[in-house]
């Protein structure tokens, strides 16, 4: 009896692993590449476009895929991605968020938001950012029913820009 392997058999499976090996990271490839995608799609913004012009800033945002205007910015220098929401009094930003961003939690109210009404602590934020424009002192509320790490950026910074949406975009200028 022979306990060797014809030498054919050894270099089949050879080719074999070594074609899974590569569908495996082709596929890999090939997903990096569509979350790339997908996140652009989502956040278009993700490097904020800024220009200074006689002394004030000027932004231009994308609108992304769903027609929102979604930016990448800091809050208390951490990287936190905005939602622009016009119709949010202040930035409201997600409860489990609070240590991370090293916000106060100050006195509970109620506010009334699309899903009715709801309990939220003020907070102040020192310092916002988006490109360059800087927001110190921010009126802020700390939400817990918000699960996403999506900061709503409200009425308490877009009230101190000037907006403009032109097509798909939306240019933010500093006063």
């Amino acid at each position: 009896m022979n306990d060797h392997q014809p030498a054919g058999d050894n270099t089949h499976r050879t080719g074999k692993a070594m074609l899974t090996i590569a569908w495996i990271i082709g596929l890999a490839l090939l997903t990096w590449f569509f979350a790339g995608i997908e996140e652009s799609q989502i956040n278009p913004n993700r490097s904020v476009a800024s220009s200074i012009e006689g002394g004030r800033v000027e932004l231009t945002l994308q609108q992304n895929r769903w027609g929102h205007y979604i930016a990448s910015g800091t809050i208390n220098s951490e990287e936190v991605t905005f939602l622009l929401d016009t119709g949010a009094t202040v930035v409201s930003v997600p409860y489990h968020l609070n240590d991370k961003l090293n916000l106060p939690k100050g006195r509970p109210y109620t506010t009334m938001t699309a899903n009715g009404n709801i309990t939220v602590y003020s907070t102040t934020i020192a310092e916002l950012r988006i490109g360059d424009m800087a927001f110190h002192n921010v009126r802020g509320a700390l939400n817990p029913g918000m699960q996403s790490d999506e900061i709503l950026l409200g009425m308490s910074v877009l009230a101190n820009v000037e907006m403009t949406q032109r097509g798909e975009q939306l240019i933010l200028r500093s006063y």
